[in-house]
């Protein structure tokens, strides 16, 4: 008999994104690495602050993540409303 295929934390994604209690996605930025002579002072400091991660990045990296408290969206459309009751 087989086993039940598991769900299983992609680690590498675990390593490089964070989730804020607020559910966004933060990352740390490329080019911090080495050849830094001869980018300038500004650019440093900027490389080495987090930012938050593009909305259209999101599902791709709560789909590796899938213990985190926030689900990727299956689909990008709106819900239809519903009529309200006592409307026709």
């Amino acid at each position: 008999m087989r086993r039940a295929r598991n769900q299983k934390t992609r680690k590498s994604v675990a390593k490089r994104f964070k989730l804020t209690a607020s559910g966004k996605i933060i990352r740390n930025r490329s080019g911090k690495r080495h050849l830094l002579s001869c980018k300038n002072a500004k650019r440093r400091r900027r490389l080495g602050t987090a930012t938050q991660l593009d909305r259209a990045d999101d599902d791709r990296i709560l789909l590796n993540l899938p213990f985190s408290k926030r689900r990727a969206s299956k689909s990008a459309k709106p819900k239809p409303k519903s009529p309200e009751p006592g409307q026709s």
